[in-house]
């Protein structure tokens, strides 16, 4: 069955995947963006205060502490009680959530972004605060634009597609309700294959127009990792936590940026980076819901929440270096750059995006009209 919010239907089967169709590249993607800023954000904080974590644990725990230790006189029972603290001090780092994340920011991936960066800055010789800009402008549109533009062209044969999969689904529901009062089935019984058999039907249609809706996440799984790398390795350059070849970044940074953040590893004092990433974040979610079709309640909830996310990202991102929200701020402004540009019909027939009935040839003046309409001129 597919819902009925709009002309971006989705067939029943697959509801975690379109929910914020049509723009699943930069809205699904931003709601994962802001739980990771969440996760890098505790796990900063957990890691600038973890001695005084383990003491404290080791005191609820009953466990002597360093200074506590080195006042026993008993060689025997000392030995004992180190042998306890060190293997709770090893469960902890193990349990807590900063092992985890002191395991990601030595992996491999993140080791190739601290060297793409340094190579980026050292064949450019552009100042450090610029080459980070550069660097997140250079993914968004070598990488992920072309994956976007992908997902525009699945998106919307899907889209395309609705007509004919509603059609079949009225036909089938018909068969099936003939079937089933022959055989004596029970509504359960009948909803249970008349779903069974749409799905193969689907699943037929998919094959033939070579449209899976699972090729339109691949631009998720590819941007948010990098993402993700990105982010902790210019954490681990901002605090001298990268490996030796790239240790000197971190007194480069100290004096690599501009205006009012001229330390890339410090947090912006002034905010100005951190509410800059929020206001454009909230920008693209709004563009999102500036849509002519009502959104669903799901859609709804889904829309509240990330306005939430991009609220919460502000202040957490107060919190991490200026070098990992001038990243994040860059990230989001080409995020929505290309958001836009995606919307325009010479560009997507540039990209050979095929044509779908909800597309308009004003898209920018729909937006805003659109905008103008939901906050100045309500009742």
């Amino acid at each position: 069955m597919a819902s009925s919010s709009g002309p971006r239907k989705v067939v029943w089967f697959y509801p975690g995947i379109y929910f914020l169709a049509p723009e699943p590249e930069e809205a699904l993607c931003l709601q994962l963006q802001g739980l990771l800023v969440v996760c890098i954000g505790i796990t900063s904080w957990a890691q600038a205060n973890i001695r005084s974590l383990q003491s404290f644990h080791m005191k609820s725990s009953g466990l002597p502490t360093a200074h506590e230790k080195s006042s026993m006189r008993s060689s025997t029972g000392e030995q004992s009680m180190t042998v306890s603290t060190n293997a709770c001090s090893s469960a902890f780092q193990i349990l807590y959530p900063g092992g985890l994340y002191e395991a990601l920011a030595e992996s491999a991936p993140v080791h190739w972004a601290e060297s793409g960066l340094v190579a980026l800055q050292a064949g450019t010789g552009l100042p450090w605060w610029l080459s980070i800009v550069c660097a997140g402008a250079v993914l968004r549109t070598g990488l992920t634009l072309p994956l976007a533009a992908h997902q525009g062209h699945v998106l919307a044969k899907l889209e395309n597609l609705q007509p004919e999969i509603e059609n079949l689904a009225k036909h089938l529901r018909y068969e099936v309700s003939i079937r089933g009062k022959q055989l004596g089935w029970s509504e359960k019984v009948a909803r249970f294959h008349f779903r069974k058999n749409l799905g193969r039907i689907v699943s037929e249609l998919y094959v033939r127009d070579n449209c899976h809706p699972f090729k339109a996440s691949l631009l998720m799984w590819i941007q948010i990792p990098v993402w993700v790398f990105v982010s902790i390795a210019l954490r681990n350059c901002s605090v001298g936590a990268a490996d030796s070849e790239v240790l000197a970044v971190q007194e480069q940074l100290s004096t690599g940026g501009t205006l009012w953040f001229t330390d890339l590893t410090v947090p912006d004092s002034t905010w100005i980076l951190p509410v800059s990433l929020g206001l454009f974040n909230l920008l693209i979610v709004e563009i999102f819901a500036l849509r002519k079709f009502e959104l669903s309640r799901f859609q709804k909830y889904a829309t509240n929440f990330i306005r939430g996310l991009s609220v919460l990202m502000v202040p957490i991102a107060a919190t991490v270096p200026s070098s990992m929200a001038l990243y994040w701020l860059s990230s989001s402004f080409m995020g929505l750059s290309h958001n836009l540009l995606l919307r325009s019909p010479t560009f997507r027939r540039l990209c050979r995006i095929p044509r779908t009935k909800s597309d308009s040839d004003t898209p920018y003046r729909d937006i805003v009209l659109a905008f103008y309409t939901k906050y100045f001129l309500k009742k």
